[in-house]
Parts: structure tokens; C-alpha cells; sequence
């Protein structure tokens, strides 16, 4: 009777589901006891850039020309976004919409993922993005970027006009969040970035990330998160670019408070805070959660053996033996509990090394 096994299967559910009702009450959901599980053993930890490290809420700073007026040069960028939905592309349009600018139409206008867009704006061609894309070959010498910015070109009939310089904050917390990642065990911090690698490794400096990749498409985030080492690896990002690189993390978390919906749909988890400093609380919570389970089984196992150990010298009636059976599993599933339990310092100092391997398993 005290040899049950109740204790290995009850230490395991109850703690997670515990840590995970722990973790929606800071605004975090995660999808599954697995992923919590990768989550407690995350070694390398992958950031986008835009929406992520930075505020995602991109302005218009100024526009700097090349024999042109700045209208004319924030006209054409913004009669061409018009056609797209990127973030980039709505801030300048709202800055031509301030200024009172009435824009040319334009026609014909394609675009290209990552890249930019081309069109036909008073009868020329036209195209509004990186560099390499609306002029490529071109040694004009323009001023360094400060952290945060980002500039898009444009260019009329092959041959560059201006850039608008857009300005995107980096979010107050985002340093405080490499700090405590690193305290959790995270061995390696990463950016991936479509931006110019300038711009990129500027943000990424400003925030103590140790590797920066910029000048990415997605599917160059996608390879390069899948030979990232060492793993688990955790990518966080909230665009829908995001969302393939997402997919295919050990542990894809989503910045879903203003982020895309297919980021937080291919995501393990979601936050639903716009608080980057949101992702080591929930690390720390997963890996107090992996503790507590392990510490349950224990527990629970450590009584039952003890019980049977007295029950093997005839010590021990049936009928005692079943209520401390109960007993055992009362005390399991208390301590179990903890792993919910509020108050106490979020983020701990004990790395994912020290998480035993194949909780999964028991779990299901």
C-alpha cells in the first residue's frame, strides 16, 4: 500500500500547472509544460530588433537631401509606403500627413520582403528602402546613425535623392533584461536584424548583447537559429517576419501586446505586456517550477521508501499504511504548489545546468 507510485505522477502536472498559472499572472502565457521545461534550460537567447530591443513605435527625426527639398523627398517616400504595412512605412506616412504634404500618386508599385519598394511616381521610377536596394553602388558619405535610428533611402530614376531617418527608442528595460538573462544562465545574447549592420550593432552595444547579424531576411533568421550553440536557444521577437524564426526556436516567445498575430500563433509563448523585462521573470519562473517538481518526487518518494521500510517489519497495519498514503501524496502535491506561490525575488541565480534532464517524460 505505501509502495504507490502516486507521488512520481502527481509532483510533475501540479507543479507546472502551478508555474504556468504563475506565469499567466505576470502577463506571460505558456502554451505547454514543455515548453516551460525548455524555457528552464535556455542557454542562448536570440532578440529581433524593432518592437523588441526598441519601443516599436517608430518616428520620423529628419530628412537629409541630395540636391532635392526635403518635401519632395519625404513626398515620394511616402506616396510609395503608402502601399505597405511595414512600421517604417506608416511613420512616414504620418509624417507627410503632419506636415500637410500632398502626395503624387503612385503606380506600379512593388515590393520587395526585407527590402523595399519600387514604383512609378510623375511618370519615373522610384525606389524607398535599404541602400543596396534603392541605390545600389552608391558612395554617397552620410552621417553615422545614433543608437536607435534607422534610415530609408530614396532614390528617382536611379539616382539617390535623400534618406528619411526614422528614430526608434530602445526600450528602458532591455539592458536590465540582458543583466538578468545572464544571472539565469544564459550563456550566450544575440540580435538578429534586418537593419543595416551599423544601426544594428549600436542598439545592440547600448544593451550588452554579445553577437550582433544584421541585414537578416527571415528565412537568414531561421539558419541562423537553427545552428545557434549552445541550446535550448529562445528567440523573441513580435513581427509576422518573426514568426517562421519563431516556429522553429527551442523556445519561441512572442511580444504579443502590440506585435503581429502570426508571431504570437507560431510562438511557445507570449507575452502580453509590452515589458521585454517580462522574459527572465519567466524564465525564473519556469526554472523554480522545474525545481519544485523535482523537489516533490523527492519528497514523495522519500516518504513512500521510508513508509515501506517500516511496513517490511510488520510494523505498519494495512489500514495506517493507507491513510499515511494519502498523507504522502497531501504533503506532494503541497510542495508542488509552491511553484505558484507569489512573493520572493523573481529572478534567481541558478543557472539551467542544474535542471535534471527528462521532466517531459514524466510529465506525460
Amino acid at each position: 500500500v505505501v509502495a504507490t507510485p502516486c507521488p512520481l505522477l502527481i509532483a510533475t502536472p501540479v507543479a507546472f500547472i502551478a508555474g504556468m498559472s504563475r506565469a499567466a499572472t505576470r502577463g506571460v502565457i505558456v502554451k505547454g509544460g514543455g515548453s516551460l521545461e525548455q524555457l528552464s534550460r535556455v542557454r542562448t537567447a536570440a532578440f529581433d530588433k524593432t518592437g523588441t530591443i526598441t519601443q516599436g513605435v517608430p518616428r520620423v527625426d529628419r530628412i537629409e537631401t541630395l540636391n532635392s527639398e526635403e518635401a519632395e523627398v519625404l513626398g515620394i517616400a511616402a506616396s510609395v509606403e503608402t502601399h505597405s504595412a511595414h512600421v517604417l512605412a506608416g511613420a512616414i506616412v504620418d509624417e507627410a500627413s503632419r506636415r500637410g504634404l500632398v502626395l503624387p500618386e503612385a503606380t506600379r508599385v512593388t515590393e520587395e520582403v526585407a527590402s523595399g519598394l519600387r514604383g512609378i511616381v510623375g511618370g519615373t521610377e522610384v525606389a524607398v528602402g535599404k541602400l543596396e536596394f534603392a541605390a545600389p553602388g552608391d558612395q554617397s558619405d552620410w552621417p553615422a546613425l545614433a543608437a536607435g535610428e534607422t534610415a530609408v533611402f530614396v532614390s528617382r530614376g536611379g539616382t539617390l535623392i535623400g534618406r528619411v531617418v526614422l528614430t526608434d527608442k530602445v526600450r528602458a528595460e532591455s539592458a536590465d533584461t540582458m543583466v538578468q538573462l545572464k544571472k539565469l544562465g544564459i550563456a550566450r545574447t544575440l540580435m538578429l536584424s534586418g537593419d543595416a549592420i551599423d544601426t544594428a550593432r549600436k542598439v545592440a552595444t547600448a544593451v550588452g548583447i554579445d553577437d550582433v547579424r544584421a541585414g537578416l531576411l527571415p528565412i537568414d533568421k531561421v539558419d541562423a537559429v537553427r545552428a545557434l550553440q549552445p541550446r535550448p536557444v529562445m528567440m523573441v521577437g513580435d513581427g509576422v517576419n518573426d514568426a517562421p524564426v519563431l516556429a522553429v526556436a527551442d523556445v519561441g516567445v512572442a511580444m504579443g501586446a502590440r506585435g503581429a498575430t502570426a508571431a504570437s500563433e507560431s510562438a511557445d509563448v507570449v507575452v502580453l505586456v509590452d515589458d521585454l523585462g517580462r522574459v527572465p521573470e519567466v524564465v525564473a519562473i519556469a526554472q523554480h517550477t522545474v525545481r519544485v517538481a523535482y523537489q516533490s518526487i523527492g519528497i514523495g518518494i522519500g516518504l513512500s521508501a521510508a513508509l515501506m521500510l517500516v511496513a517490511s517489519f510488520g510494523l505498519l497495519p494495512a489500514i495506517i499504511g493507507a491513510a499515511l498514503q494519502e498523507l504522502v501524496d497531501v504533503v506532494t502535491i503541497l510542495n508542488s504548489l509552491r511553484a505558484g506561490r507569489r512573493g520572493g525575488p523573481m529572478v534567481t541565480t541558478v543557472g539551467p545546468s542544474s535542471v535534471p534532464k527528462g521532466l517531459s517524460t514524466v510529465q506525460q
